[in-house]
């Protein structure tokens, strides 16, 4: 938490710094924040990657991954329907057929329940950078695989850390996401969720910004008490969310990616968690810069369900 602190006044300060500042002075903006505090933090991806063989909620189908074909002719180059190939086009693409916007791990909107709601293209861009609450419930799911988060869960984590910071992301962790290869048994109950008073708690009393937790439903109810009153109640959240026994439970920062279709009523999302640079799990930008980017150990090539892997 002073970590937080300590990055947050940092950003304070190099708010107030003037744009023209001189090559010898600080850097303009945010810039010095960015060597000071970004390139040494750890990055953790807290993210399933999509692909077509994978859990989803029972009432939808899995995606369907394959070539993406011509849907003009170009003379001398592609007839209508053949495929991009690298030796004759000199590029490939994939067409994707998704059977539901609420598909690994997404971001949800309050449309996807309630007809007045915000739709995915309505979230701010203020949703890009916050801080992160991670409570970790795992023990007693090992022992109740249908324990839901509760209030005295929450407060016991303040016991330790502080007052939730307002306008933060609080995760459930459950170790649950270690299931995700097993996608006939993921969806069965029981599997771990959030209670209803723990969500008005976090929303009424503490004012986050959402909550998530690793399966792909917020509780087991009959009713779906919980999500009913979350976007009913013109709130988010993210679910299928993995990787949290990777994170601290407290002075972390997460960065919010969605895709942005028009009216959508899911997004498919990247969560990654910002942790202090002494933190063991993760990758730091000095450690993996990004550009140019790792060449593949072998060509790739489209498996049996069309997604592209390297293979001898």
């Amino acid at each position: 938490m002073k970590k937080l602190l300590l990055m947050i006044l940092l950003l304070s300060v190099v708010c107030f710094t003037p744009i023209s500042a001189s090559a010898s002075g600080p850097s303009p903006g945010l810039w010095d924040v960015y060597q000071d505090v970004f390139m040494d933090a750890k990055y953790i991806d807290l993210t399933h990657a999509f692909e077509p063989v994978q859990p989803v909620w029972p009432g939808f189908g899995n995606a369907v991954f394959k070539p993406a074909t011509a849907g003009n002719r170009i003379e001398g180059y592609i007839d209508v329907g053949q495929e991009f190939e690298y030796e004759k086009h000199g590029f490939v693409a994939t067409a994707y057929e998704l059977t539901t916007d609420q598909y690994g791990t997404q971001l949800d909107p309050p449309a996807h329940w309630e007809k007045m709601g915000a739709t995915i293209s309505d979230i701010p861009a203020t949703y890009a950078v916050r801080p992160l609450v991670v409570i970790d419930i795992h023990e007693k799911v090992a022992r109740d695989k249908g324990y839901h988060l509760q209030v005295g869960d929450i407060q016991d984590w303040e016991k330790k850390h502080g007052r939730i910071p307002k306008g933060s992301v609080v995760m459930a962790r459950s170790d649950w996401y270690k299931g995700w290869s097993n996608k006939e048994r993921f969806n069965q109950k029981p599997f771990p969720g959030v209670s209803l008073d723990a969500l008005k708690f976090l929303h009424l009393k503490r004012n986050i910004l959402f909550h998530g937790h690793e399966p792909l439903d917020m509780d087991t109810t009959p009713t779906l008490e919980g999500e009913y009153w979350l976007l009913h109640n013109h709130f988010a959240q993210a679910e299928g969310v993995a990787n949290l026994d990777k994170v601290p439970e407290a002075g972390v920062l997460i960065a919010i990616g969605f895709a942005k279709p028009m009216g959508g009523t899911g997004g498919y999302a990247r969560y990654i968690a910002i942790a202090p640079k002494d933190w063991p799990h993760g990758v730091s930008v000095r450690d993996v810069p990004g550009a140019p980017l790792p060449i593949q150990p072998h060509p790739l090539k489209r498996d049996e369900n069309g997604v592209m892997r390297p293979t001898p």
